[in-house]
């Protein structure tokens, strides 16, 4: 527990996350088991080095800084302000609209929260929009990145909760589209019923044209949907790995940025500096993380954390409702890397011994971490669009920001109430998975390409043929079995004084 606790402290005073786990988990580990900390430091190393998962991590990043630099957001704001031009609070519905699109095909926050501000805060306050309404779309928009697949946090998240990633993706969208549909609702309804917080794009700045609208959707939004379709399409469906369809993503957001001649040296110069800066923090985190946890472990202090909090006179749901709280609080001073690797994994036994679904959990844990990003002090949100939006103090980002957190805090209760805004879509996936149709491979041909899946994984079609196998080896033991039983019946049916001849 001291551990711990020196833990927060020291980085409370400021010092670097990573580091100060490495430091405080061979110290204490050294103090403790001697130069065995050193090995063990070694092979939770090598074992995250083997996971090769995160390698998704750098590609998603990298997939997200090229689709940013393909002007691929601007092209998607412009179509949807042509199309919503006539509606109250059009500003509003396409931030929101953008925002949620261009999540899944980015994961990352920081940029959309920054390009969102240079596009959209011109126009809104050019056309009289409330600034404390502006700053709160733009900054809680801008933080469905982390959420909405192909969301960065939750790849690192699927290995620590033991679930995989498709799982977590799948649990995802439903949370996802639920926040952005109240945000569209609660800006939408304001500007509805008060329009001088939102009124409509002037008559005179509108587009007309039908064939100029198609134009705009067929160049704004089409690309960028079937970027989405080769991405997450592929890992919903089973053909491809996350890692793999990063590299597809990465592939096909480059491709794009070269269609569009934004291609140019200094942009990928620049992508490729921001992926390393990026994935370097993450990656070494999640090393140092995992040899702070081993040494926690090993200490025994995680189960001790475990029995106590299981000892409380509290119903699971209230146990639930106080680690989401904790999770809440902390991401006050601390950012969702630190949450996910170090504390994350304190509360796992926990929600295990519980018997909650861990998928559910996840979306959940997800769901709160974002969050965080709307919560002061830290609210790194608010810090993204001051950059890029000199007219708004901060004061105005965070009392807009706070409205937002509202409806977060809304969609955190929904979830819990509703467990099926998050399961829905895992479960039909995976019952789709289960529904693999096995055909009776020819003789001698025991290949993959022997059996026909529909609509299921890779590992679900694994598990489906080594039941079959399963089954056939035990209808054999079976009949062995039964075989060996009429040959023991056919002896005792000899006579009892009958002896074998001398």
């Amino acid at each position: 527990m001291i551990m711990l606790l020196v833990m927060i402290g020291v980085i409370f005073i400021g010092f670097p996350i990573s580091f100060t786990l490495l430091f405080l988990g061979l110290t204490f580990g050294y103090f403790s088991f001697g130069e065995t900390v050193f090995e063990l430091a070694y092979f939770q190393t090598i074992g995250m080095m083997k996971t090769e998962l995160l390698a998704a991590v750098p590609l998603f990043i990298f997939m997200g800084y090229i689709t940013e630099q393909a002007g691929l957001m601007e092209r998607l704001f412009t179509a949807f302000r042509i199309m919503l031009a006539p509606v109250r609070g059009a500003l509003f519905a396409v931030v929101i609209l953008t925002a949620a699109v261009f999540a899944m095909a980015t994961g990352i926050v920081g940029a959309a929260v920054t390009v969102l501000g240079i596009m959209a805060s011109p126009i809104m306050i050019k056309t009289g929009y409330d600034a404390k309404l502006s700053a709160g779309a733009i900054t809680a928009g801008g933080t469905l990145g982390i959420l909405i697949p192909p969301s960065v946090m939750l790849i690192v998240m699927g290995p620590v909760l033991g679930v995989p990633v498709t799982d977590l993706y799948a649990a995802a969208f439903g949370p996802g589209f639920l926040l952005a549909g109240l945000y569209l609702a609660y800006l939408l309804g304001r500007s509805f019923f008060n329009p001088k917080l939102g009124p409509p794009v002037p008559k005179e700045e509108r587009v007309h044209s039908v064939g100029k609208i198609l134009y705009e959707v067929a160049i704004g939004v089409v690309p960028l949907f079937a970027l989405i379709a080769a991405t997450l399409g592929s890992i919903l469906a089973g053909l491809a790995t996350p890692t793999e369809a990063a590299a597809v993503g990465a592939l096909g957001a480059t491709l794009l940025a070269l269609a569009y001649r934004r291609f140019t040296i200094g942009g990928i110069k620049q992508a490729v500096l921001n992926t390393t800066a990026t994935s370097s923090m993450v990656l070494l985190l999640a090393v140092t993380s995992n040899v702070f946890g081993a040494v926690f472990a090993r200490l025994g202090s995680a189960n001790w954390i475990t029995q106590w909090m299981l000892a409380l006179p509290l119903s699971p749901t209230v146990m639930l409702i106080m680690v989401v709280a904790l999770i809440f609080v902390l991401g006050w001073p601390f950012e969702w890397p630190a949450i996910v690797l170090v504390f994350v994994p304190i509360f796992y036994p926990v929600v295990v011994a519980l018997k909650f679904d861990m998928v559910w959990f996840g979306a959940l844990v997800a769901v709160t971490l974002q969050t965080a990003f709307l919560s002061p002090p830290v609210a790194m949100s608010a810090y993204y669009l001051k950059q890029v939006v000199k007219e708004w103090s901060l004061g105005t980002i965070y009392k807009g920001m706070f409205e937002f957190m509202i409806l977060q805090c809304i969609a955190i209760g929904m979830i819990v109430a509703f467990p099926e805004i998050a399961t829905y879509l895992p479960n039909k996936l995976r019952e789709a998975a289960n529904a693999v149709r096995v055909e009776a491979p020819a003789e001698g041909d025991t290949g993959m390409g022997a059996y026909t899946t529909e609509g299921s994984y890779e590992d679900q079609l694994r598990d489906a043929l080594r039941e079959e196998r399963a089954e056939e080896a035990g209808k054999k033991n079976a009949e062995e079995e039964k075989a060996g039983g009429d040959d023991l019946e056919k002896g005792d049916m000899k006579p009892r004084g009958e002896t074998k001849p001398q």
